[in-house]
């Protein structure tokens, strides 16, 4: 029997500074997403084709100095972020987040993850 490791949930979740968003993981780790590249990553249906996973969000209509207006838990799965630009259905599950973890570390494994 395989054993399946549980993934990692945010301990604490709030802001790295007055436009990016960190997260504390409770194995320890640490994500700090920029407010762009997270509004760029929106997975929701106005952002992303559902069926076939085509972007639709055209990233030269999001201003650069977008920032999170609010910060809202989805249950115990996901957070929820009103953008300054108005834009609100995304919603970014904590596997999702932690997979697209932009640090360092994170963006080493992805890369090796990849099929060559």
């Amino acid at each position: 029997m395989t054993k399946v490791e549980p993934s990692p949930v945010p301990v604490e979740i709030g802001r790295a500074n007055v436009k990016d968003i960190r997260i504390k993981w409770n194995d320890e780790h640490e994500s700090i997403f920029p407010a762009r590249f997270l509004r760029l990553a929106c997975p929701c249906a106005m952002c992303v084709q559902e069926w076939t996973g085509e972007k639709l969000l055209n990233e030269g209509e999001v201003p650069e100095n977008i920032a999170p207006i609010s910060l809202n838990l989805v249950g115990r799965y996901a957070l929820q972020v009103l953008w300054s630009d108005g834009h609100s259905s995304g919603i970014y599950t904590f596997p999702f987040l932690r997979r697209i973890c932009p640090c360092a570390d994170c963006s080493r494994v992805q890369l090796s993850s990849k099929p060559s």
